[in-house]
């Protein structure tokens, strides 16, 4: 799996923006073709797009292009200009407002036909599907497993929360008068569901407060608390809390691989399937937690500061 801690939005109208988005320390960086480009600037951009990637130092970074969703006219180009142009430093596409199986199962054919004109890897580029709208949500079983080129899963909370009429205009905030628990909850654990049940990763909406860091923190423990791969980030300010929020604590870490180290010792040299970590009693379950925390850290490059003696 690609680390994908914080997912950096760039518009790809924007030759400053894709030239600073190189310098970051963002884990993705997707340039979008879609909401953050005007109508009449779209042509342009899908040029801008194709000469960032060829042209462009994304070194240690996830590449992706967010195309426009395929209700409209623009989709198709998009995909045929930028992967024909730069395909091959291209990792994924984003496809927008995902509301049935048949849309990811279009784009697989489309990038798979371009791949072979092209002379490119088949299946080497992947695909991220964003749910939108309630539709989307209610079809996210099928559409989790409608590709093999599938690799994540994106809430795309605003246009969520319009299509289903929830009432307030700070995206990801709770609405006024909704005083218990979390508005979110089943949107994101559904979305979660689907996306492990396919071992897919799942990645949180942005946070549109783009200067109120502690906020985009708050709301984005949230989402790792849940199990969250990452979670979109639109500012520069917002790269770091994503990267710190979805990175596992140096403790956890260090904890988990000494449960890696442990089980292994005592199962193999000792043969026994539950055992004592000084006071903690560790077995497969264990093992299984600990893969997951110990993936996140190396993902992070976080290093050992502990290690485990019989």
């Amino acid at each position: 799996m690609r680390s994908r801690r914080s997912v950096l939005a760039v518009p790809g109208s924007s030759s400053r923006f894709l030239e600073k988005a190189q310098t970051l320390p963002a884990d993705e960086v997707f340039l979008d073709l879609e909401d953050s480009v005007a109508p009449l600037a779209k042509a342009e951009a899908r040029k801008n797009v194709v000469a960032a990637l060829r042209e462009g130092d994304w070194s240690g970074k996830v590449r992706a292009v967010r195309v426009n969703d395929l209700t409209t006219q623009w989709t198709y180009r998009d995909v045929i200009e930028v992967v024909e142009g730069a395909g091959q430093f291209l990792d994924g596409i984003i496809l927008p407002k995902v509301q049935d199986p048949t849309e990811v199962v279009w784009l697989d054919t489309l990038l798979t036909q371009i791949e072979k004109t092209m002379g490119f890897e088949v299946g080497g580029i992947g695909i991220e599907a964003q749910i939108e709208n309630a539709r989307g949500l209610v079809n996210v079983d099928a559409i989790a497993g409608s590709s093999k080129r599938l690799e994540t899963l994106v809430f795309g909370p605003a246009d969520f929360m319009a299509s289903i009429n929830m009432r307030t205009l700070i995206v990801g905030e709770q609405p006024p008068g909704y005083v218990e628990g979390d508005a979110y909850h089943y949107i994101l654990m559904r979305l979660l569901m689907a996306a492990r049940t396919h071992d897919l990763q799942v990645i949180d909406g942005p946070y549109l407060q783009i200067k109120d860091v502690e906020g985009y923190k708050r709301v984005a423990r949230r989402a790792a608390a849940l199990g969250y791969d990452g979670k979109w980030v639109l500012h520069p300010l917002q790269v770091e809390a994503a990267n710190e929020v979805f990175s596992p604590a140096q403790e956890d870490y260090d904890h988990a691989e000494l449960i890696l180290e442990a089980y292994e010792y005592y199962t193999t040299v000792e043969r026994r399937g539950a055992v004592m970590l000084g006071d903690e009693m560790i077995d497969e379950a264990s093992r299984k937690m600990a893969l997951v925390v110990a993936a996140k850290g190396r993902a992070a490059g976080l290093r050992r500061t502990r290690s485990f003696t019989p």
